[in-house]
């Protein structure tokens, strides 16, 4: 049977660079630039707004006076030793107290700790030591993975470890209160617990000082994390047993993530008059599908692998704990009859997240601006097949969701029209046309959980909206 082959240069914006990675030094102390996606801010007193930056790896825990009480957000010695999300029970203890005085679970941990309260009683209460009305934010720590954002209700008494308190939720304006605060963060490759869900899936990623994590020969630009997947794709039913009634995806992802956060206060004992939360970053992708896949009713999904992050930001004296959840996967969508030999490959930003402000409540925010280099692509008989290798991407504080989005760019390639061949006639007729389009989606969900700002509850879960994108990359007949 005839084949056609197509190159084609796809023609788009341009993207922008992926940041420089910095260690985990300097990007404690450096300050984040600021995100233009962030809802303009009711300017500070001073006109001058909260540092938003890379928390450094052990954060102090931060306590503040209840509602009313005048007392600015300040860090502390004090650290949350233990915490059971069931009872919402913790232990504060003070430096020299307790064998696990400062929070233990770096972000990235492949695994977590348990939640636990139990402790000995001891009858002597050290100096600083928590009080009702205190709000606690910290970083992650035993029994509190995902940070801890608390306000105490009650002091239980005095234990070897600490301080035990009952604990309620709390909200980010009982900290921030009227200050304003806006900034990007890069999250560092590193930093990323990779759980690899097929076999064939290599993960790379670079920092300077000659740092070097994946295949031998892989090169990645500092402050991206790249993951190469091959994986076989099940054939068409009723399809002949030979190679070409088979279909084999690979390809890679590369990502530098960004969180995105912004706060703006509205006068004590108010809630903020802005806040954003978000995810972007710099995408880089290619892909090859060869064969013939099966036919299906919904689209093919192959999730390869999941990564989790907790980077801290440190806003102010607050440590704000970001969690951070990517789910790369390869998709396939086919009627089961045209066989394909496609080389694609994508690069160019992303963001998703949600933005309030006070006339308008949580709107969502989304974009993509992708670039193509050039495409190869064969198919035999007529049909339709459409490829992506794409990230869901979630990110919430401390622990709640706020926003899901899902970045899928794909290449979509169609033929129609008949081949013919007899015996008393040598070669073979082709009647038909095909295209070639690429495409970027980008779909997502607002989560109530964003009240963790202190904002109005969400009542329903609100969508971001599809982004859609397609362009042709070439055309013709048979």
């Amino acid at each position: 049977m005839p084949a056609f082959a197509v190159t084609a240069l796809l023609l788009a914006v341009g993207c922008s660079a992926p940041p420089q990675q910095s260690s985990a030094a300097d990007r404690a102390r450096e300050t984040a630039q600021v995100s233009g996606d962030a809802t303009a801010s009711a300017a500070r007193a001073d006109g001058r707004s909260l540092a938003v930056a890379a928390g450094p790896a052990a954060t102090a825990t931060t306590a503040t006076g209840s509602v009313g009480s005048g007392r600015k957000a300040h860090r502390t010695t004090l650290a949350v030793s233990s915490y059971d999300g069931r009872t919402r029970r913790a232990v504060i203890s003070a430096p020299n107290k307790g064998s696990s005085a400062s929070p233990s679970a770096a972000p990235g941990a492949s695994s977590r700790p348990s939640a636990s309260a139990s402790a000995s009683a001891s009858p002597s209460a050290g100096p600083g030591r928590a009080t009702v009305g205190d709000v606690i934010a910290s970083a992650p720590a035993p029994g509190a993975p995902d940070g801890l954002l608390a306000k105490v209700t009650r002091v239980i008494g005095e234990t070897a470890e600490g301080t035990e308190v009952q604990t309620e939720p709390a909200t980010l304006d009982a900290l921030l209160g009227d200050d304003t605060a806006k900034g990007t963060v890069p999250v560092a490759p590193d930093a990323f617990a990779v759980d690899k869900l097929l076999p064939d899936v290599e993960v790379s990623w670079a920092r300077p000082g000659d740092v070097h994590v994946g295949p031998e020969g892989a090169t990645v630009p500092l402050g991206s994390l790249r993951l190469d997947v091959s994986a076989e794709i099940p054939a068409a039913a009723g399809a002949p047993a030979s190679a070409s009634a088979s279909a084999s995806v690979s390809g890679f992802v590369q990502v530098a993530p960004r969180v995105d956060f912004a706060y703006g206060g509205a006068g004590a004992g108010s809630a903020p008059g802005s806040a954003y939360l978000g995810v972007s970053g710099d995408w880089d992708s290619g892909w090859a599908v060869e064969g013939r896949a099966a036919a299906a009713a919904a689209p093919l999904r192959i999730p390869f692998a999941k990564l989790h992050a907790d980077p801290v930001l440190q806003v102010g004296p607050v440590p704000v704990v970001v969690n951070l959840d990517l789910t790369c996967y390869l998709q396939i969508t086919g009627d089961g009859r045209i066989t394909v030999d496609v080389r694609q490959s994508l690069k160019g930003d992303f963001k998703a997240g949600g933005t309030f402000g006070t006339a308008r409540g949580w709107t969502p925010v989304s974009g993509s601006d992708m670039t193509g280099t050039p495409v190869r692509a064969s198919a035999t008989t007529a049909g339709e097949v459409r490829t992506a290798l794409g990230a869901e991407a979630s990110v919430g504080l401390y622990g709640a969701v706020g926003v899901v989005a899902d970045l899928a760019p794909y290449l979509r390639g169609e033929a129609s029209g008949t081949v013919t061949a007899d015996s008393a006639t040598p070669g073979a007729q082709a009647h038909g046309a095909w295209s070639l389009y690429g495409g970027v989606d980008l779909s997502g969900t607002l989560r109530l959980q964003l009240s963790v700002f202190g904002t109005p509850v969400l009542r329903r879960n609100v969508p971001l909206g599809v982004l859609h994108r397609e362009w042709k990359l070439a055309d013709g007949s048979l």
